[in-house]
């Protein structure tokens, strides 16, 4: 069991620079509609990923969903980065799903072959070794799999309750539901939520990034099996915690009474 278990963890990968870099509340380049920010000061390891498609209200269509399969990679791979928000580059929508008028125009194989790769994408997006948070004024990025999440999140009497009646949810509801974590009221620029997830961001930022890295892969490794086995998972993650120089240093931190400072190895 734990041969197998090993072979399915995902741990970070080696460090390659994140070829983008720079942040603009602009729109990103032309015909980009996804963009990658990285930004600065205090805020250096925080990553955006600006969605810019107003012509389709950031829908889920082939360019964006490649464009932002590709942000995924980069970042995966970027150890400088340690949180990732997702913020949307047209004022009062978030992402609107699917684009059924590009579906319309594919046949049934290309649909069946769209629909797995969205599949791929939120996998992508849950997996990511880096802590990944997603800021929203309308609700969660939707995409494939909610058969599967939703349950996992609610249970199965209130999933089925929602996905039969394709009930909408506001801010509030969804954070009753533990949907979300925060809902906030909206100001004037239409941006609370968005700067309720650079607080949020702002506090994970200075932990120690392989520490939170390992944290996530055993909750999201753990949480799909029983105890025993989710133990067996945390006890791999940490022993790969054990030898970091970050560990140390927070050993040492604690010690001495003063501020850790992480290197993410």
């Amino acid at each position: 069991m734990l041969r197998v278990l090993t072979s399915t963890l995902r741990f970070p990968r080696p460090w390659r620079p994140l070829e983008t870099r720079g942040c603009s509340s602009n729109a990103g380049p032309a015909g980009r509609e996804i963009q990658v920010c990285a930004l600065a000061g205090p805020d250096q390891g925080i990553a955006e990923i600006l969605m810019n498609r107003p012509s389709a209200r950031n829908a889920l269509g082939n360019v964006f969903v490649s464009q932002l399969l590709e942000a995924l990679a980069q970042l995966r791979e970027d150890r400088q980065v340690r949180v990732v928000i997702f913020r949307s580059g047209v004022k009062g929508v978030f992402c609107a799903g699917a684009d059924l008028k590009e579906r319309e125009q594919m046949s049934e194989a290309e649909v069946g072959l769209f629909v797995q790769r969205l599949r791929g994408l939120m996998t992508e997006i849950a997996s990511s070794a880096v802590m990944g948070l997603i800021e929203t004024t309308r609700g969660l990025l939707p995409g494939a799999g909610g058969t599967q999440r939703l349950p996992r999140c609610l249970g199965v009497a209130l999933a089925k309750e929602l996905i039969f009646t394709g009930r909408r949810l506001s801010g509030a509801q969804a954070q009753a539901l533990g949907l979300v974590n925060h809902a906030v009221a909206q100001n004037e620029e239409g941006n609370a939520a968005y700067h309720r997830a650079r607080v949020l961001a702002q506090e994970i930022l200075p932990q120690a990034p392989t520490a939170v890295r390992l944290s996530k892969v055993a909750i999201d490794r753990g949480i799909e099996v029983d105890i025993a086995s989710g133990m067996a998972i945390e006890g791999i993650c940490y022993a790969q915690n054990i030898p970091t120089r970050d560990r140390l240093e927070g050993m040492a931190a604690f010690r001495e009474k003063r501020l850790p400072r992480f290197v993410g190895e």
